[in-house]
């Protein structure tokens, strides 16, 4: 049994900064860790208690999938028998629905993860437009009050609808963290629509854009963007997330052939067992697949869901192995370290790729960070503070996330200036996604919804939760951690070109 649960949970019961719902879902949490851990070999376990290997805070009894992705359309097309509930014949009965399923899809922020491509399912519905737009606001504000927690997610696109500019208008008005937002960006994508979206993004900071014809490529026309920016499969979702943090790994190697040739590959080889452990009692002692509507009214599907092998911090472990200290030479900047990190990667990808589950695959996954890192920096990214020229991180950081079939992004912030050519924006994402860049994210330098970052917040809400106020969102609170560690509000700003008259 874990130490301390007393404690633990009169510590919760005096915080004065949970909300209820909060204090529920902690003590919750407090409750799932009492057993042991899932036991790990002894190899294995060398890296766990390390912090080398990480299982994210899933819980010692993971009970439920950690991402879960119900097949929304479907739900729209045939109603539910559990929830009493007919395929919905209007707009309001379409948002009512949809707000009564949120409530019992699980996931580890104990709420949705993914609550659907919103645009194609309220579209068919909007016959009048003043009236789909009252709906709509109500069912975004519904969605914001109640989930409260940003690694919640919609997306929207890749057509321009009468919705989705519905929810682009009212996104920009709201100015709410609350859902995460994805623009699925391809072919079919106008440059009208694609900036409208920009000129929202630019006051909220969502939505992101996503380059569809790599994650086609990687899950065929059947997945979503969800929580940060994980992509999975629809019908499915993740398991589980573990995270290798390669920061730690970099600081115990001896070499950069210790590394390569011994560290690396028993680091890769504890986090697949760890994954596979947790993934078996995800589905064997929890059951949750036995045990929920969403299987038997086929919204999810066991052989639809997967593992994600999460990282962060290679331009730490690059860095430290290859003993860089000049910038010229740095992660992000020269050419040995872009070989060395690349040769990682590919090198993690074939272990990873080779190795055989009991349920499902594995898929890689650039981890965002958590709120207590310090000195890690999320993913494959160029530390906060090194950036080089806007043109030099594209194609960097477009080389760095070609096996991240699980997603990895990329944020960043422009001048106030951008809101004036959209247009520009657009430009520099076309070109970003050309290079093989998967995801970008973006927003204003002085706006009050940020990308942490994956999640978003608001400024204000932080500065009023630093102060000792208790805050709505849930991401808040990971968000106050993530400005000291991560440095999030020091990126580099850049510039775009100014529309001529």
């Amino acid at each position: 049994m874990t130490q301390g649960i007393e404690e633990i949970i009169k510590g919760i019961l005096a915080d004065p900064k949970l909300t209820y719902p909060q204090r529920l879902t902690a003590l919750a949490g407090a409750a799932e860790n009492t057993p042991d851990p899932v036991p790990l070999s002894r190899e294995a376990q060398w890296f766990a208690d390390r912090d080398i290997v990480f299982d994210m805070g899933e819980g010692n009894a993971p009970y439920r999938p950690r991402y879960v992705l119900p097949d929304y359309d479907t739900f729209m097309r045939q109603g539910s028998r559990f929830l009493m509930l007919d395929p919905p014949g209007d707009i309001w009965d379409a948002v009512s629905n949809l707000l009564i399923l949120y409530r019992h899809v699980p996931s580890v922020i104990a709420g949705p993860v993914y609550i659907g491509h919103i645009d194609r399912l309220l579209d068919p519905f909007v016959k009048d437009e003043e009236e789909a737009r009252h709906a709509i606001r109500i069912f975004l504000t519904h969605v914001d009050r109640t989930i409260s927690d940003s690694f919640c997610h919609a997306d929207i696109g890749p057509y321009d609808t009468k919705a989705g500019r519905i929810i682009l208008e009212l996104s920009a008005q709201m100015q709410r963290p609350v859902p995460n937002m994805s623009l699925i960006y391809n072919e079919h994508t106008t440059d009208e629509f694609a900036c409208k979206a920009i000129e929202t993004g630019l006051v909220t900071a969502k939505p992101s854009f996503v380059n569809d014809a790599m994650y086609t490529a990687d899950w065929g026309r059947e997945y979503a963007i969800v929580s940060c920016y994980n992509a999975l499969p629809i019908g499915g979702g993740g398991l589980t997330l573990g995270r290798l943090n390669m920061k730690k790994l970099g600081d115990v190697a001896e070499s950069r052939e210790h590394f390569l040739d011994h560290l690396l590959p028993a680091a890769v080889a504890a986090q697949c067992e760890q994954m596979d452990k947790r993934d078996t009692y995800i589905l064997e002692q929890g059951r949750f697949l036995e045990n929920t509507f969403l299987c038997s009214e086929g919204l999810i599907h066991r052989d639809k869901f997967v593992g994600m092998f999460g990282m962060v911090g290679l331009a730490e472990c690059v860095n430290t192995v290859l003993k860089l200290e000049k910038p010229e030479e740095r992660y992000g900047h020269g050419r040995e370290a872009q070989e060395f990190a690349l040769l990682i990667l590919d090198r993690m990808h074939e272990q990873i790729k080779a190795y055989k589950p009991k349920y499902g695959r594995f898929e890689m996954h650039g981890q965002v960070g958590i709120a207590t890192d310090t000195g890690v920096t999320p993913n494959t990214r160029i530390p906060v503070g090194e950036e080089p020229p806007l043109h030099d991180q594209l194609l960097f950081t477009a080389l760095t996330q070609k096996h991240f079939a699980a997603g990895i992004g990329e944020l960043f912030p422009f001048e106030e200036t951008a809101k004036k050519n959209p247009m520009a924006v657009l430009d520099i994402i076309k070109g970003a996604f050309g290079e093989g860049m998967r995801y970008f994210s973006f927003y204003s330098s002085s706006s009050d919804v940020v990308r942490v970052t994956g999640y978003l917040v608001k400024r204000s809400d932080i500065e009023r939760f630093d102060a000792g106020e208790a805050c709505l969102g849930n991401s808040t609170v990971l968000g106050s951690g993530a400005s000291r560690g991560l440095h999030i509000f020091e990126r580099s700003v850049r510039q775009v070109p100014q529309e001529k008259d």
